[in-house]
């Protein structure tokens, strides 16, 4: 079972009523446009128009809602967008 597959399996076993949580991606100066959109597309499925939305976001407001669901469906993906060297935190 790839990490997808598990994250999915997991999310998909947990009631409605818990996915109540927002993945947040705060800005940074130390990486490009084309890095954050490869890390959202990677990392939190997103097509490449959701990516690069979310990034312009995040540049000007200094941070965006990029995904939503349950502590446990999010906390992989805060943690690989910070392997990335990417801040982003569960709100």
């Amino acid at each position: 079972m790839t990490a997808k597959e598990k994250i999915k399996k997991e999310h998909d076993s947990e009631s409605k009523q818990q996915q109540d949580r927002f993945l947040i991606l705060h800005n940074d100066e130390d990486h490009t446009f084309n890095y954050v959109i490869e890390a959202l597309i990677d990392i939190c499925e997103h097509d490449y128009d959701q990516a690069a939305q979310c990034t312009i976001l995040t540049h000007y407001k200094g941070k965006c809602d990029v995904k939503k669901g349950s502590f446990t469906y999010l906390r992989p993906m805060r943690k690989a967008l910070s392997d990335r060297g990417l801040l982003a935190t569960i709100d």
